[in-house]
């Protein structure tokens, strides 16, 4: 039987992950453990890893507002991310909380967790990029942040160090009246892998963009900002957004052909998402 320890507090939970005599998994929500472990049972290679499950830290619980960000512990669901009462700027995260998996999946997993699977189309990660958020690691060194940019490396690779555990995401608060959005694209509204998705992070003053953020995900093996484009919407009346997106904004990606969609496809449909994501801070500044 697999090893399995819950502690009670996020001292203990590092002592036990110094102390391991092979790395454990770590399990917050499980909607990704479980899963794969199912799979691999059923292909006759079934994993005798140890659980370090972290569901009983209370320093890992909770969205909390500071004077210069917001908080997210590591133990906050999608549920509880898409419900609770955040700024404008949280819009296209919150979004995206809306659309991951089905309901049970957003009642258990953990935006944290979807960051550390780091998989290319993990749908937190776009409007996070577009946040410029960091994810807080602990350690029993101490505690440190890394941009999220920083954090994940590759595809299933983060730079979470073996002896460290994500324990929130810190969100920097964007200017009063920033607008966000969030668009994806799936075979299917639910309970699907996307083939692309966009957000969009647009603070305007007077009617222009004093800032964009934009981010790309499923386009790569990690999503990508693109800065060339931030910086052609720099400026411009907010109502002139949409227009701009061109193909060659869209160089920092790499697409790949698979079962879902072709490389091709997946590069059309992301200009056409970013137009219209690009068009929402215009609408809401009319309505």
């Amino acid at each position: 039987m697999t090893a399995y320890r819950r502690p009670t507090s996020l001292q203990e939970a590092l002592a036990l992950l110094a102390e391991a005599p092979r790395p454990p998994l770590l399990l917050a929500g499980g909607t990704d453990v479980y899963p794969a472990r199912a799979a691999g049972e059923a292909w006759m290679q079934p994993s005798d890893r140890p659980l370090l499950d972290l569901s009983a830290l209370p320093e890992l619980a909770g969205i909390e507002e500071r004077a210069d960000h917001h908080r997210i512990g590591a133990l906050v669901t999608w549920a509880a991310l898409r419900d609770a009462a955040l700024p404008c700027w949280f819009d296209a995260l919150r979004q995206a909380a809306a659309q991951v998996g089905g309901a049970q999946v957003q009642n258990r997993g953990t935006l944290v967790g979807n960051l550390c699977n780091a998989s290319p189309a993990a749908d937190g990660v776009p409007a996070l990029l577009a946040l410029d958020a960091e994810v807080e690691l602990a350690g029993r060194r101490g505690t440190r942040r890394l941009a999220l940019r920083d954090f994940i490396l590759g595809n299933r690779q983060t730079g979470r160090a073996p002896d460290e555990i994500a324990t929130a995401v810190i969100v920097p608060k964007a200017t009063p009246g920033a607008r966000a959005r969030f668009e994806k694209l799936g075979a299917r509204a639910y309970l699907v892998i996307s083939i692309v998705m966009v957000a969009v992070v647009v603070e305007a003053t007077d009617g222009r963009i004093a800032r964009a953020r934009v981010a790309i995900g499923a386009c790569s093996p990690v999503a990508q900002r693109l800065p060339a484009l931030e910086a052609a919407l720099t400026g411009l009346p907010v109502e002139a957004a949409a227009a701009i997106p061109q193909p060659e904004h869209l160089a920092p990606l790499s697409p790949i052909d698979d079962v879902r969609a072709t490389a091709g496809y997946r590069r059309h449909t992301a200009l056409v998402l970013l137009r219209r994501a690009l068009s929402a801070p215009a609408e809401a500044r009319a309505a």
